[in-house]
């Protein structure tokens, strides 16, 4: 029995198809099952690396309609802790909605309350703190206000840039 080349090809491709896709499928599986190993591997490493500390105070013991600091510079994947305080005699909010969409928040820590998930505004009431521990994930700049009626438009602005 002869076969030209031509005719051995096609006989070897017939053969050989089938386990190209074998492994193929086999090594899409195997990708799926490391990536969320990977990804856990990864969060463990991250919540062992102690966070970088910012302190924000909204207003000041003058009451002044302000963030101190009102800008924010921060660098993806590393993990932060920011610690609100109100030291005013009047309600603030920390709101930087498109920031909180761009982050992974591990937790928020005020008094005996721990709150984990999406954090989107954090009101402080006079005297109040909080502390928000998360990391940043998509780069850009994000405007931060206090959307009660008169604070934005007094300066009680900044923003909050992640590279």
């Amino acid at each position: 029995m002869t076969h030209n080349k031509g005719q051995m090809t096609k006989i070897f491709l017939e053969v050989l198809q089938p386990i190209g896709v074998v492994i193929v499928i086999l090594l899409s599986f195997t990708t799926f099952i490391a990536t969320p190993v990977k990804a856990a591997s990864l969060s463990g490493d991250l919540l062992k690396q102690p966070p970088t500390e910012i302190t924000v105070s909204l207003s000041n013991s003058a009451n002044e309609l302000k963030y101190e600091p009102n800008h924010l510079e921060l660098v993806a994947g590393k993990r932060y802790k920011l610690k609100l305080i109100n030291p005013s005699n009047q309600k603030h909010y920390f709101t930087a909605k498109d920031f909180a969409d761009g982050i992974w928040t591990q937790k928020v820590e005020a008094g005996k309350v721990e709150v984990k998930g999406a954090i989107h505004e954090m009101e402080l009431k006079p005297g109040a703190e909080a502390e928000w521990i998360f990391v940043p994930l998509k780069p850009g700049k994000y405007n931060l206000h206090c959307p009660i009626p008169g604070h934005t438009e007094a300066g009680m602005t900044g923003d909050i840039v992640i590279q």
